[in-house]
């Protein structure tokens, strides 16, 4: 495996360029009429190749995401500015119509992964009790918690888990590769679900009825307004994204300060956050201006632009992982997959106890596994409009996620060897 210095590619500009020029390859052939292109799309969902080609760079060491800003500034100036494109055309209404479904999905995938991590411990323990060794700050359990953290909110839930329970900076690095490596792959799971969404409904004999009427009733909306864009179209649209984008992240460098000084007990909600005040920002201004003549900037096409950032976004997430890495922890990997697959099948009994929808299990996973920048990306894989539903679940997440973490983290401290 090559080691990060040995990256072939480190300017940015060109790992950028590689980028794009992915994304256009996928983005042209998956619309493709040659038979080809069509039966393998049919197998492999556009979205998952969003994801995999880029992982392909890190994994044989053309590019190192470690030394790239891309995906910080995906994350940072890229998914506020689409989140306000995608929510400014929201009906609010409708997706209250929507129901508890979406809500009970999401708390399922919380307790999922709550109680999934000490009964990965004590398998673990049963089988290979070496892997789940370690003392102190060695100690497997301590690192797993920042895993609860990240999979119940988001970073900021991770980094408040390493605080508390102190893991080994080393142990911690191994965790991350854990946590994101693991993640990704119940992500590509998720993705080719998409594709066969009216299958997996029939499975649960779910009616998904109130989704797609949501769906048809945005389509509808943005056909009846739909026209050429202008250049001032486009330039007013940008103008909005990331000018609201600006205003967010001076809110949120002046908000999460305030509150760490003020109010630092509100740590454990994920307040003290400049991330999690961006995303929320973002979020409740465009559905501000979805109640204005603003949500007409959908006819220009809002919803495209935000959606290219998005796949922008996809792509700088997708260069994050590294399979090659699995190898050199493969028992850690292993209970990794055992933590994921509680949370797994405990959304799909539930599901089929309350006969959700697969929208609600996919979507409702994603709050937990990937918080804001993943949520909203397997929304909009049903429909652009339908991304908002994942963001508004995400910052639950991030409401829930120290406290849950930090439940999963006693009891994994009680059941470890």
């Amino acid at each position: 495996m090559k080691h990060a210095e040995e990256a072939m590619i480190t300017n940015d500009a060109v790992v950028m360029g590689l980028l794009m020029i992915l994304l256009a390859f996928i983005f042209k052939t998956s619309s493709s009429k040659n038979s080809y292109w069509v039966k393998f799309y049919k197998v492999f969902p556009m979205l998952l190749l969003c994801y995999f080609l880029p992982s392909l760079l890190t994994t044989f060491g053309i590019v190192d995401p470690e030394k790239s800003q891309l995906y910080f500034v995906a994350s940072r100036y890229l998914l506020p500015a689409s989140l306000v494109l995608l929510t400014l055309s929201i009906d609010l209404k409708e997706v209250f119509k929507l129901g508890p479904k979406a809500l009970i999905m999401f708390l399922t995938g919380t307790f999922g992964v709550i109680i999934g991590g000490p009964i990965a411990i004590l398998i673990a323990s049963a089988v290979s009790p070496d892997t789940i060794g370690g003392v102190g700050p060695e100690a497997v359990w301590r690192g797993m918690t920042t895993i609860a953290g990240s999979w119940i909110g988001g970073g900021a839930n991770q980094a408040a888990m390493f605080e508390i329970f102190k893991p080994s900076d080393k142990l911690y690095s191994v965790m991350i590769t854990v946590d994101v490596i693991v993640a990704e792959i119940w992500m590509a799971f998720l993705l080719i679900g998409v594709g066969k969404a009216k299958s997996i409904d029939r499975f649960f004999k779910a009616d998904a009825s109130s989704v797609i009427h949501l769906q048809e009733k945005m389509h509808e909306f943005s056909q009846r307004i739909a026209k050429i864009p202008s250049l001032t179209d486009l330039m007013v649209i940008l103008g909005v994204g990331f000018g609201v984008t600006g205003i967010c992240h001076f809110l949120a460098d002046n908000i999460a300060p305030f509150i760490m000084k003020n109010a630092p007990f509100l740590e454990r909600f994920s307040l003290t956050s400049g991330f999690f005040w961006l995303i929320v920002l973002a979020t409740t201004i465009g559905i501000g201006m979805s109640f204005t003549k603003m949500r007409n900037l959908e006819g220009a096409g809002a919803s495209k632009i935000g959606s290219v950032f998005i796949y922008v976004l996809v792509a700088t997430i997708g260069m994050k992982m590294n399979i090659l890495q699995i190898f050199d922890n493969p028992g850690l990997f292993v209970i990794g997959g055992i933590w994921m697959l509680i949370h797994v099948s405990l959304l799909i009994i539930v599901a089929k106890i309350i006969k959700s929808p697969y929208f609600f299990l996919a979507v409702g996973s994603k709050a937990n596994i990937g918080g804001a920048a993943s949520a909203p990306v397997v929304a909009a894989a049903f429909h652009p409009s339908l991304a908002p539903v994942g963001v508004l679940l995400a910052v639950l997440g991030y409401a829930l996620g120290t406290y849950g973490a930090w439940l999963s983290g006693i009891l994994m401290q009680v059941v470890a060897p």
